[in-house]
Order: structure tokens, then C-alpha cells, then sequence
């Protein structure tokens, strides 16, 4: 259901995750978020943290704003994106011991990509998984309270959980990704409940699926299926999001270069989603012109910032980039993002700041000759600058 991006051209925000204050601190440590919540100390940190990073995206000009993703831990490389959902689910038990997964795609000791997949020691499925305290509308609610634009709400995949944890119970790995399915959809609607109107799912198999052929158990058919399983019904209450990239641990890539969406598009179409997402900026947006062709359902979502890089886009660049997808896809189907999130240890709070701000510079300039309205960006107002005028 178009909520949150109805009336809006060119709608903005980001995927998810900013670097935290250096002043948060507490984490979670496995323990229920309510329950933390008791914490005064984290009490305290979780609520400003967020505060802040709002309003930093309200400053930027944002119009659709994220939590930040800060009931995530500071692990290494990103883990506790999949962590916060396993240690809080039945039927997960014990931890990784092996090294094997630390090789994925190659990696050697002595490489980045080794250390962050070596200290990914997640629970293990050692019975049938159910239900736990997830607590996704309690997460919502604390963050929609701070602010009157809508707030984007990102939770991973149940396939893409299925295949990153390992699995000692379930003889048939679709059984797994379908119970997964089921206690996943049951917390999307608790937060539909809610009152959440932006839901994002994040990473679904389906358009990593063309570069794992060596996976025979499973079919691209199969993947789409469970995805809309896992968020059947939900399209009538809120905003449903998807957002698909190629992978972010530690600011990394996952695969050694860009790698194409053209292969699973068709697919991909088939998602029950409003919006889908695409990483754009650090390919050139390569793959536009056949996603503009293949993605007749859904809304489709650009990333326009490198969440890899360091370096700050021009908003002229930002623009460029908004222009060529504009040959390919009409202005009022466009939604303008990030490629991913800005993760917790890759980059600074003030790298991501002013990316935000690049990122609705961009879209403002296109907005500007589009004839349409442009959104106010406070973070670029001259009168606030701390130097006197000369």
C-alpha cells in the first residue's frame, strides 16, 4: 500500500543502519530489548542515540527516516544484523565452532574478510524454531514517538537467515526457510499492528541465487515463494519495502566486483512488495535500463550513495545518477536511497551526516528541474554556518 511515498516525487531516505555516537556505549547482549529498557544506562543511551540520528536525517532533509538500527550490538562486521534475530528465536542453541564458514568466497587469514566471517559465531538451529522476543513494535514505537515523518522499520529475511546460520535439526533445509517464514510473517504483522507504515525486509535469496548455482537444493521459484509467504497480507496495511544489495560487512563487498541483477529481474518482480531497492551508485547504475524493463510492480528504489566509500558525493553526481535512472523509469515510480546501510564500525557518524545531505542535494537539483517541489534541507542553511559573514 502506497503510504509513505504516495505523495511524494522523488521520495528519499536511507537503508537502515548510521554509525552510533561514540557516547551509545550499552548494548543489548542477547537480552530482550524491554527488558534492557530497565537498564537506566541503556535507557538512557538507546533513547538518545536515537533522538539523535533522527534528527540528523530530519536535518539532511529526508523524507522517509530509519531508527538507525540501534538495537544492534557493536560486533564485528555487521554480525549482530543476523545475531539480534537468532539469539532471540526458539530452536537456536550453542555457537558456531567451525572455520569453515570463514572461507566463504575464498577468504585466507590475513584478509578482512576472513576476521569479520571468522568472528560471525551465531547460534546454530538444534530444534524446530519458533517464536521469541523480537519485540519489533516495541523497537517502532520508541523511535515513531520522536518524529512526524515516517519511520522505516528493516528486519533480514528469513531466507537470508537460513542461509548464513547452521543447521543441525532440520533434514530438509526448505522445512527450516518456511518455519522461518511463518514466525517472521508473525512479527511483521505484530508491528503492523502497531501501527508501523514502512516495513523493509532486507536481502531476500532471490537475486543472490544467480551467483550460488552450486546451492541444487533450492529453485529461484522456491525463494520467491517463501519470500511472499513471510509477508502475505501485509501489503494492505503498510508501506512494504525490499531492500536487495551485495552485501556489507565491515564497508565490504561480498563478491570480488559488481555483480548484475539482470538475471534474477523477472524474478525479483514477482515479490509482493511495494518498493523495491537497488545498489546503483557503486556500479554506475549499470543494470537501470534493464531494471527499468523487468520491474513492472513494484516502486523501485536507486541507491545513490556508496555506503563502501569514504568519499563524499557531489550532489551533482547524485543528480547524474537520478537523470539516467529517470530514462529508464518514470519520476513517479522513482525512490531515491543508499546502496546499503552505513553499518556501526565502517565509517564515521559525520561521513554518513553529510552523505544524507549529498543524497537530497542530488534529488533537490532533479526535484528543481522537474518543476516540483523541493524538500528543505536545514543542515544547508548559510545563516546557521558558525562563522560570521566576512
Amino acid at each position: 500500500m502506497d503510504i509513505a511515498t504516495k505523495a511524494i516525487v522523488l521520495p528519499t531516505t536511507i537503508t537502515g543502519s548510521l554509525p552510533r555516537p561514540g557516547w551509545y556505549t550499552e548494548n543489548l547482549r542477547g537480552r530482550p530489548f524491554r527488558v534492557a529498557m530497565a537498564d537506566r544506562n541503556y535507557r538512557e543511551q538507546y533513547l538518545d542515540a536515537v533522538s539523535c540520528l533522527i534528527r540528523d536525517q530530519e536535518r539532511a532533509g529526508l523524507d522517509i527516516v530509519t531508527d538507525g538500527d540501534n538495537r544492534f550490538d557493536t560486533d564485528v562486521g555487521g554480525r549482530s544484523w543476523v545475531s539480534y534475530v537468532v539469539q532471540r528465536l526458539q530452536g537456536f542453541s550453542g555457537y558456531e565452532t567451525s572455520r569453515g564458514h570463514a572461507a566463504w568466497g575464498g577468504s585466507v587469514p590475513g584478509e578482512i574478510m576472513y576476521e569479520v566471517l571468522e568472528a560471525r559465531v551465531l547460534p546454530r538451529v538444534t530444534g524446530q524454531v519458533g517464536p521469541g522476543p523480537l519485540e519489533y513494535a516495541q523497537l517502532w514505537r520508541s523511535a515513531q514517538q520522536m518524529t512526524g515523518k515516517p519511520v522505516k522499520f528493516g528486519s533480514i529475511s528469513a531466507d537470508c537467515l537460513e542461509s548464513i546460520v547452521g543447521n543441525d535439526y532440520y533434514p530438509d533445509r526448505r522445512e527450516l526457510v518456511l518455519d522461518l517464514c511463518d514466525v517472521m510473517h508473525a512479527e511483521f504483522a505484530r508491528l503492523a499492528d502497531a501501527g508501523c507504515r514502512v516495513l523493509q525486509i532486507e536481502e531476500p535469496w532471490v537475486h543472490r541465487f544467480e551467483h550460488h548455482k552450486e546451492d541444487s537444493a533450492m529453485t529461484m521459484e522456491f525463494y520467491v515463494d517463501a519470500f511472499n509467504r513471510s509477508v502475505r497480507g501485509l501489503r494492505r496495511r503498510l508501506e512494504l519495502w525490499c531492500h536487495t544489495c551485495w552485501g556489507n560487512p565491515a564497508q565490504q563487498r561480498f563478491y570480488d566486483a559488481a555483480r548484475s541483477y539482470a538475471p534474477a529481474l523477472e524474478h525479483m518482480n514477482e515479490l509482493d512488495v511495494d518498493v523495491l531497492t537497488f545498489e546503483c551508485a557503486s556500479t554506475g547504475g549499470m543494470d537501470l535500463e534493464a531494471i527499468g524493463r523487468r520491474i513492472t510492480r513494484p516502486k523501485i528504489a536507486i541507491g545513490v550513495i556508496d555506503h563502501r566509500a569514504l568519499q563524499v558525493e557531489r550532489p551533482e553526481a547524485v543528480a547524474a545518477l537520478i537523470r539516467k535512472a529517470l530514462g529508464c523509469i518514470p519520476a513517479e515510480r522513482l525512490c531515491v536511497s543508499t546502496d546499503c546501510g552505513f553499518g556501526r564500525e565502517g565509517m564515521s557518524r559525520r561521513h554518513a551526516f553529510y552523505k544524507m545531505v549529498a543524497l537530497v542535494r542530488g534529488t533537490n537539483i532533479v526535484r528543481k528541474e522537474l518543476g516540483l517541489p523541493e524538500a528543505p534541507i536545514p543542515a544547508t542553511e548559510s545563516r546557521f554556518a558558525l562563522a560570521d559573514e566576512a
